[in-house]
């Protein structure tokens, strides 16, 4: 597994794992971190001990989410209590070192932490989420317990690409005309959309400005799950904590 980790004043981590050193087998091979994908239970259980500690994290202690591409943020000071996971799509803590996690396979996945007021933040934005606005939802979550903008640093991973995301021209109207910058075009010149680039501009619209993008399409990259490509396929994880 590698992961791209950021440590900046303040101690805030982000990490984005790909789809190696795990124990799944075919067509999840190897650390699908999805639990809901079909993969055995036992070998997902595997996949996010390997990561967490990977990390230097609990794997008892990460936050995951049930998503289900709206724009419900939960804040959380812990991991959920036994029992179905609540469907949201964004997780926001004020609790130094508990690390939330947000899993994809062509969904961008967004990364956000103030470390300043000790707040951090997952997301999980597909195309519907973008135009749901999971983003600016998590964002002004953040505010609501003290962040600031300006103090916001954001990073989005490894997700499918605007040259690869081909879409009906249709949809790409509707996407556009919620977030104009995700229109896009394929390589081969029909309609698309940029899910992360709509991602980055709702956040600088909110006033984040210290923002990276994981230069990886998972569409493109062998490296990744994508589920645009493969369909039966596992799922990446990013990870986001800061320090006690």
């Amino acid at each position: 597994m590698q992961h791209d980790a950021v440590i900046p004043v303040g101690g805030a981590h982000f990490a984005f794992t790909d789809r190696w050193g795990g124990v799944s087998a075919a067509p999840y091979e190897e650390l699908n971190l999805g639990g809901a994908v079909g993969d055995a239970p036992e070998a997902v259980l595997t996949n996010r001990a390997l990561a967490a500690k990977s990390l230097g994290l609990d794997p008892g202690a990460v936050v995951w989410m049930n998503q289900v591409h709206g724009n419900d943020v939960a804040e959380v000071d812990g991991p959920w209590p036994t029992g179905p996971t609540p469907p949201v799509d964004g997780l926001v803590t004020a609790r130094r070192g508990l690390a939330l996690a947000v899993l994809t396979a062509d969904c961008t996945p967004v990364l956000l932490a103030d470390p300043v007021a000790g707040v951090a933040a997952a997301a999980h934005a597909g195309r519907p989420g973008l135009v749901a606005g999971i983003v600016p939802a998590t964002v002004d979550a953040m505010l609501t317990l003290g962040a600031e903008p300006e103090r916001i640093i954001a990073r989005t991973g490894p997700a499918v690409c605007g040259r690869c995301y081909e879409v009906p021209e249709a949809m790409r109207a509707e996407v556009a005309d919620a977030v104009p910058e995700a229109w896009s075009e394929t390589s081969w010149g029909t309609p698309a959309v940029d899910v992360t680039a709509g991602v980055h501009a709702q956040l600088e619209a909110r006033g984040v400005r210290d923002r990276q993008r994981f230069p990886v399409c998972t569409l493109e990259s062998g490296d990744h799950f994508s589920y645009r490509r493969d369909r039966t396929t596992g799922r990446l994880a990013g990870y986001v904590w800061l320090d006690r």
